[in-house]
């Protein structure tokens, strides 16, 4: 069961291409839609990205898939705590960008 997507069919045209990413939880987030997938032990601790992830926490943003995420992954509308790391995220989206 998909729970979250970020797909919205009405801004799809003929020909356009897409790809999902799963990030973990049965999620699946559109590939175009990612901003930044971020490894969670390298910026985990530093204050500024604590600091972010408490504002968009706060803001109603964050969307967390595990108690002890691998990295996170920040979205046009969405920052998703992931229990997969950004490597093999990285790999699974690179694809895409070919």
């Amino acid at each position: 069961m998909l729970r979250y997507s970020l797909l919205n069919l009405d801004k799809l045209q003929k020909g356009d291409e897409f790809m999902f990413l799963h990030i973990g939880q049965e999620v699946s987030i559109l590939v175009k839609n990612i901003i930044a997938i971020i490894d969670y032990d390298t910026t985990g601790f530093s204050a500024s990205t604590e600091e972010f992830l408490e504002i968009a926490n706060d803001e109603g943003f964050v969307v967390s898939l595990t108690d002890k995420p691998n990295s996170f992954i920040i979205t046009m509308d969405k920052v998703y705590l992931s229990p997969i790391s950004s490597i093999t995220l990285y790999k699974r989206a690179k694809e895409f960008f070919k």
